[in-house]
């Protein structure tokens, strides 16, 4: 009955007037009290909180627990004031001197809770936090300190800082942010004591410490720089002066990028040339390139320093990367305006510090669709929308698609880019054109068997290529030589071209080999493969894991597999069909017929029909059920019609 809030209140009144001894009851008295506080509010006419008697008389309980988890719901009330909280600030400053590290764990976290909300009502406690700063126990200390920086006054923020020197090198990384944290906020509290506090957190930066402490000590110095503007210039010359020996590239790049949007509106910004272009110099390609937008920036903002940043952009023209090449190129044209990004100069620096307006997937997938032609890339054409599905994009103007596809305008299925990026990194397949489709893999041999074996199907426009998966699930062999015998006896129309063996083939190390096959231009040609797995096993030595020189021959039946149909259709979402199909070219029609076979439903058949055409199924009419005059249910229907929208490979 816990949640029936008049029983809960009913069982509370009768428990807080009896006597409850158990200390564990009385701490779940205390619970149950504090949710009907909650629950309750404030009494309007006297301003009192119902059951607060109990909860302040539990204060002064001989039970430990009782008394800290009285403490606890005291602190936790909603819009507890001043006077509420004095009894129970009381009884968690004495046990801040108790000589369980328990109790003084429990006393600083609550008052550490306490002190966001009301700092005042913390502050007589400060002196015996102070205290807690040298304690053995390194979470007590950190909840001291960091209690201190909320409830400081502006006159003991030096004295803090002087203390946690050497605290923090004594202290793991996850407590370190939590310090460093409360740093930044006391720093925006009392923004006059800026150098202190910039000065602590930039020697903590040259210290060692993982990523995510660093990152913490940068994007506060970041804030501290956004909103204390006397803070700036102290600021970056601290960040500049860090990425001098940083190891963290992300760290890096998001410096520079803050350094080139803020390093030109200084008096002077030159002195901030040579920390960015050191890193030209010294860093990886993704540090120099970030380095070489960060050096535009500040020749397009000041025109007296525009002379020298064009002779270190011609300086990176040499990198050895092509991102740092091509961006030193293009900003060059850019600020000697030579590049047309706009009419003026605004138009160049919006093009330099303006955000981009697009989802960076859309447009990878526009420019991945982009074909070569006289009329430009446009970049208004990319969709901003972000959609889950893959994006309809538009083709370059003035090309038409003929065919069945240019009249449903679904969205492009795209093709896995691994597969796409393998096979044209294989010179006998580079001169097969553009690949249209991969088949999802299909095994060719059972579970837990000692060769495991899947095929996946490579659809050209004139081609077939086959790519066998290879896994060898034995510790003891090594398999060279492999190669997969394809006969192709009852697939006349296809002809054998090329074949990639796999050199080597170690135990549970995945491998590919290919066999790759010519078919008829503008055909759908299917048939059956036989296959068979070849290769020469080498034992292999488990203690040294060395193969033996001499090896022998074997080969493994595979599974036989088809091509159908199926593998030369795209599906395609029509979200209109009725209106899709009516516009679509009659002489795109075409009737055949298939077999079903025995199904046991409807819904087998519509599988069936789904599995054997490859197509998309887009609207299904509906069946209609009555009653005949003797009562039987009949199901009656002339015809059921499975409207498909399809993506034919080739023009019929």
């Amino acid at each position: 009955r816990q949640n029936d809030r008049l029983a809960v209140s009913k069982l509370v009144t009768s428990l807080t007037r009896g006597s409850v001894r158990s200390p564990l009851a009385q701490c779940l008295l205390i619970r149950y009290t504090s949710q009907v506080i909650r629950e309750s509010g404030v009494n309007t006419q006297g301003g009192d909180r119902p059951f607060f008697d109990f909860l302040e008389s539990c204060l002064r309980n001989k039970a430990e627990m009782v008394i800290l988890e009285a403490a606890r719901a005291i602190t936790d009330l909603n819009g507890v004031t001043s006077r509420e909280l004095t009894p129970a600030i009381t009884v968690l400053q004495l046990f801040l001197s108790s000589s369980k590290p328990v109790l003084r764990f429990a006393a600083v976290r609550t008052l550490n809770k306490v002190a966001s909300t009301h700092p005042l009502a913390v502050t007589n406690c400060n002196i015996d936090m102070e205290s807690l700063i040298s304690d053995q126990n390194r979470s007590i200390a950190t909840l001291a300190i960091t209690t201190l920086l909320k409830t400081g006054n502006e006159s003991s923020v030096d004295r803090l800082m002087k203390q946690m020197t050497n605290f923090m090198s004594d202290i793991a990384d996850e407590f370190k942010i939590v310090v460093v944290e409360a740093i930044r906020s006391l720093c925006l509290k009392f923004p006059l004591k800026y150098r202190s506090l910039m000065n602590f957190l930039s020697n903590i930066l040259r210290e060692e410490g993982g990523f995510d402490y660093k990152k913490a000590i940068v994007d506060s110095i970041i804030i501290l720089i956004r909103d204390i503007p006397d803070a700036k210039e102290s600021g970056l010359f601290h960040l500049c002066e860090f990425i001098e020996d940083c190891e963290f590239t992300y760290l890096s790049t998001q410096i520079l990028h803050f350094l080139g949007n803020e390093g030109p509106k200084t008096s002077d910004p030159s002195k901030y040339i040579r920390y960015i272009y050191n890193r030209v110099i010294l860093e990886n390609a993704t540090v120099r390139a970030s380095a070489v937008s960060t050096l535009a920036k500040f020749g397009a903002l000041v025109d007296a320093l525009k002379p020298r940043i064009f002779v270190l952009l011609r300086r990176c023209l040499f990198d050895g990367d092509d991102e740092v090449r091509d961006r030193a190129t293009l900003y060059i044209k850019l600020l000697d305006g030579e590049a047309t990004v706009g009419e003026t100069e605004k138009d160049v620096t919006d093009f330099l510090f303006g955000s981009l307006d697009v989802p960076l997937a859309n447009l990878e997938a526009s420019l991945r669709n982009y074909e070569p032609s006289e009329v430009p890339f446009d970049i208004s054409s990319v969709p901003k929308e972000t959609k889950s599905q893959p994006l309809a994009e538009k083709k370059a103007t003035g090309k038409k698609s003929t065919g069945p596809a240019s009249a449903v305008n679904g969205p492009v299925p795209t093709i896995d880019a691994s597969y796409e990026k393998l096979l044209s990194s294989i010179p006998e397949f580079a001169g097969f054109g553009k690949l249209f489709k991969s088949s999802t893999p299909f095994e060719l041999t059972e579970a837990e068997t000692e060769y495991s074996v899947n095929v996946v199907k490579h659809i050209y426009d004139g081609h077939v290529v086959l790519q066998y998966n290879c896994t060898n699930t034995i510790p003891e062999q090594l398999l060279e030589e492999v190669v997969v015998f394809v006969d192709a006896s009852e697939a006349e129309e296809f002809s054998e071209v090329a074949s990639k063996p796999l050199r080597s083939l170690p135990y549970d190390s995945p491998g590919q080999t290919f066999v790759a096959f010519e078919k008829p231009e503008g055909v759908l040609a299917t048939g059956k493969f036989s296959n068979i797995l070849k290769f020469i096993v080498k034992e292999v030595d488990s203690s040294t894991g060395e193969a033996e020189d001499d090896g022998v021959e074997d080969e493994y039946q595979l599974e036989d597999f088809e091509i159908i149909s199926a593998d030369y259709m795209l599906k395609v979402g029509v979200s209109n069909f009725r209106n899709a199909w009516e516009s679509m070219d009659p002489e795109s029609e075409r009737v055949d017929e298939y077999g079903l076979g025995v199904r046991e439903s409807l819904a087998e058949a519509v599988s069936a029909v789904i599995s054997i055409l490859g197509m998309q199924p887009c609207e299904v009419c509906s069946l209609y059920l009555f009653f005949h005059e003797t009562s039987t249910v009949v199901l009656v229907y002339q015809f059921v019609i499975f409207y498909f929208s399809l993506l034919f490979f080739i023009n019929w």
